[in-house]
């Protein structure tokens, strides 16, 4: 991997990881439509891509500091009861919403590991992402459900939602998004809860491939430099996803009746078009 194909990958990411289009599955497929020479299947490329997600989580946790800023009051008990009992709250929700995929992942690791090298299962799988979007929008639960009032139950369902991009070409931030609204939060409601929760599993999938990629940094697999490769990656990814979510949010707030619709379209075409491509 030369230096230009890893920075496209890392505006790829930083752009993709927010918007629910799902940035594994175009990690997977664009590399292969540009018939790049990078290997997917090597044990180096999922850390590599790991360190894209430690830039945009980065990125995520700088966006949202003032509420990890008050959930971090609310723990130690700073703040009038009604702030750390709000902020506790929160802080259980986003705990719940994390579970699932914790769980999945860790039971499910060399099965999805498997399909990460795959072009034509992730654009199968971004079609599949779209319709969910749509079906999302139709079904939704009409409201504006302050984030507070989230039941454990609520947030153990977006993070069951979470779960479904473990397969690659399914939105992580589209499916939680999804959860949102269907339990009756709209769209900038769920698109917060969704950044909220994906930061802590961000960074958790980063400390466990760290290593992994910082094994492979001395040439055996990508190459000689993948690790200052990554970590120039790391930084182009969270610049752009930084950008990403500072416009998601205010378009989310301003076209709440149908917000996820164009980016529906977008994956059913994008994946249609990629596998014509790859199988003709």
């Amino acid at each position: 991997m030369n230096a230009i194909e890893a920075i496209v990958l890392a505006v790829l990411q930083g752009a993709t990881e927010l918007f629910p289009v799902s940035s594994l599955g175009h990690a997977v497929v664009l590399p292969a439509l540009l018939r790049w020479n990078i290997n997917q299947d090597d044990p180096s490329f999922l850390p590599f891509l790991v360190m894209l997600h430690l830039g945009t989580a980065t990125a995520l946790l700088l966006y949202f500091w003032r509420d990890w800023w008050a959930l971090l009051r609310g723990i130690l008990g700073l703040g009038t009861s009604h702030e750390v009992g709000e902020s506790r709250r929160v802080f259980v929700l986003i705990v719940v919403a994390t579970i699932p995929a914790v769980v999945v992942g860790f039971l499910l690791e060399h099965f999805f590991r498997r399909l990460f090298g795959s072009p034509v299962v992730a654009a199968s799988v971004l079609i599949v992402n779209g319709l969910l979007l749509i079906l999302a929008e139709k079904v939704r639960r009409r409201g504006h459900r302050p984030l507070a009032s989230l039941s454990a139950r609520d947030a153990f369902i977006i993070g069951c939602w979470q779960c479904t991009a473990l397969v690659p070409g399914i939105s992580r931030s589209g499916a939680t998004i999804a959860g949102g609204l269907l339990q009756g939060i709209d769209h900038e409601g769920a698109a917060h809860f969704s950044f909220l929760i994906a930061t802590p599993i961000i960074f958790g999938a980063t400390a466990l491939e760290v290593p992994k990629l910082l094994h492979h940094a001395g040439g055996t697999a990508m190459g000689a430099g993948i690790g200052g490769l990554a970590l120039l990656a790391a930084l182009v990814a969270g610049i752009t996803a930084f950008a990403s979510t500072a416009f998601l949010m205010r378009y989310f707030r301003d076209h709440d009746n149908w917000a996820l619709n164009p980016f529906a379209y977008y994956c059913i075409a994008a994946g249609a078009v990629s596998l014509a491509l790859l199988l003709g």
